[in-house]
């Protein structure tokens, strides 16, 4: 395996430990809204959501190995840039949403809406991290059809998951 293969794989196992990190704190919101009559909704996406994030991670891998791809340069370093810049607009979105972020869609009755941070300019903007970063990881090592597959699957999710999230704010924002 070549040395930038090698980088790649590391790189992708730590995008791998984000993600668990992402669920540790998931799961402490999760206890903290339900135990302050959080409601869950849309709960039907929720596996093929994790299928969909976790098979990504493997098929960027994959692919970079079985079709030998290069690491061209100067896509290679813009496209890590992008997986950076996303990585902090997700981690930007966490904790301006605090306990009220969560990777299902979980809300508390009477909680305001949060405006502030990235959600001054954008209703969804962790989606705007995830979809970057969908497009960017598989081309840091030109894994073109990993980005493919992962954009052209993740735009139904998505659309899902935004429907579920604004059904479940307008029904807490009502009450």
């Amino acid at each position: 395996m070549d040395t930038s293969l090698w980088w790649y794989v590391v790189l992708v196992l730590l995008v791998g430990l984000e993600r668990v990190a992402e669920l540790v704190v998931s799961l402490r919101n999760a206890r903290w809204s339900f135990s302050r009559g959080g409601v869950e909704y849309g709960k039907g996406h929720y596996p093929f959501m994790v299928l969909l994030h976790t098979g990504f991670l493997a098929a960027c891998v994959v692919e970079a190995i079985v079709a030998d791809r290069p690491f061209i340069p100067t896509l290679g370093w813009t496209m890590l840039a992008v997986v950076v810049l996303a990585q902090g607009l997700r981690w930007w979105c966490i904790s301006v949403l605090g306990h009220q972020w969560n990777t299902r869609v979980i809300v508390v009755p009477g909680l305001p809406l949060v405006a502030s941070g990235p959600y001054k300019w954008l209703r969804h903007p962790n989606y705007v991290a995830v979809v970057a970063e969908g497009i960017a990881l598989p081309l840091v090592h030109t894994a073109w059809i990993t980005a493919t597959l992962f954009l052209l699957l993740n735009i139904p999710l998505l659309a899902v998951r935004i429907r579920a999230e604004e059904a479940a704010l307008d029904t807490a924002l009502t009450k």
